[in-house]
């Protein structure tokens, strides 16, 4: 019963920016949600979440330049990217746990080229 929705991805020039949404329905609390992305031939890799207490964590590739952040009453979370580097091109996943089990989006694809 739960959805993950992702969306705003796009094409960026480097240094631009992007910010990324993810709606869930259900009962899920933004406090299991994050972010995560796949390059083609690489595994998936976390690049942003929120913790225990509601503290955040990220990727040491995309600390200083991306932001994560939520809207409870939503019930959805962003992620703010800014200083887009080519290296950052990937499909962005969101994620979110409920009741023991993870789900996630169909996720977006991120761009950066010139």
């Amino acid at each position: 019963q739960v959805q993950l929705v992702d969306s705003g991805g796009g094409l960026v020039q480097p240094g631009g920016s992007l910010r990324l949404s993810c709606a869930a329905s259900g009962s899920v609390d933004i406090n299991t949600m994050g972010w995560y992305r796949q390059a083609p031939g690489k595994e998936r890799e976390l690049v942003a979440r929120f913790t225990r207490a509601g503290s955040t964590n990220y990727a040491d590739s995309v600390k200083g330049r991306f932001t994560i952040a939520g809207d409870r009453s939503k019930n959805t979370v962003y992620l703010q990217m800014n200083s887009l580097k080519p290296e950052d091109t990937a499909v962005y996943y969101c994620r979110a746990t409920y009741l023991a089990r993870d789900y996630w989006g169909r996720g977006t694809q991120v761009t950066v080229t010139s």
